[in-house]
């Protein structure tokens, strides 16, 4: 899970991701994306890999790449766990609020 949460941390990686979401491109199809050089690509795209995020499948001298759903399902649970627990403390922040306006008005 770090590894994939530092993996995302890089603005430029999540920009990939959501390029191989729904589809496999190869890596110079993806470096044409972006105002980068393609051995910069390579490193996001290693980084991605060794997160569990993205697959890699080779063709000859060619390297395809795709999201890997899996990891993203982790990571979506995760994610969602502390989003949920935030919500819950949101609400309890608010309820107490509410109860304190509606005393503080009896």
């Amino acid at each position: 899970m770090d590894t994939a949460l530092r993996a995302i941390a890089e603005p430029r990686r999540r920009d990939i991701l959501r390029l191989i979401l729904s589809r496999e491109l190869a890596a110079g199809e993806i470096a044409a994306h972006f105002d980068v050089t393609r051995p910069a690509i390579s490193q996001h795209l290693a980084v991605l890999k060794a997160a569990g995020l993205v697959v890699e499948r080779r063709q000859g001298t060619r390297r395809f790449y795709r999201g890997r759903p899996e990891g993203l399902a982790e990571l979506r649970a995760f994610l969602e766990e502390f989003w949920d627990e935030h919500l819950w403390l949101l609400k309890r922040a608010a309820e107490a609020e509410e109860r304190r306006l509606r005393d503080g008005d009896a």
